[in-house]
């Protein structure tokens, strides 16, 4: 059975954001580890490694080997914030243009023994909601994937099958 897309896109007073969430049965120190350890984001998204010191803080430079990407490609990435357990803002680089960087927020809230990941990734000019959305939730989706022990999702299963529904999306208000 094809997975369902869950994003939307949400307005505030200053910007639009594509907006994906999943909730899991734990901590949110441990939801926090799985998408900050290298070791932890090498199951689900890739392994990085600082590229500016040796503690990675807000304005370090970082590589991710994307291992579930044709080509296995590294992408360079800046951290823009980083308020552990609660919040880590990405610019995800495209080269040396700096200017066409994907920006990323990752937002975690516990209640009761459950943490939700919220990803954010922030609608500039140019950005084709169709083309990325489902590659979210399939990240998000090998995230579970990852803590849950379960078989890893197949990528045809979320592009071009789920582009429909990110290009009809239509921004609400927050």
């Amino acid at each position: 059975m094809a997975p369902t897309p869950t994003g939307r896109l949400v307005r505030s007073a200053h910007r639009t954001d594509l907006v994906i969430k999943r909730t899991f049965p734990a901590s949110i120190h441990d939801v926090w580890s799985s998408i900050t350890d290298s070791e932890k984001t090498a199951q689900w998204y890739g392994p990085w490694r600082t590229t500016s010191g040796d503690n990675p803080t807000a304005g370090s430079s970082i590589s991710v080997h994307m291992l579930f990407e044709d080509g296995q490609p590294w992408c360079d990435a800046r951290i823009e914030f980083c308020e552990a357990p609660h919040r880590l803002d990405l610019a995800l680089l495209a080269g040396a243009d700096e200017s066409a960087a994907w920006h990323v927020s990752l937002t975690l809230t516990e209640t009761t023994g459950f943490t939700t990941l919220a990803l954010a990734h922030r609608i500039d000019p140019g950005i084709n909601l169709g083309d990325i959305g489902a590659g979210w939730e399939y990240y998000l989706d090998m995230l579970v994937s990852a803590r849950e022990g379960t078989p890893q999702p197949n990528f045809a299963d979320y592009y071009p099958a789920q582009r429909e529904h990110f290009d009809s999306q239509v921004a609400v208000d927050e």
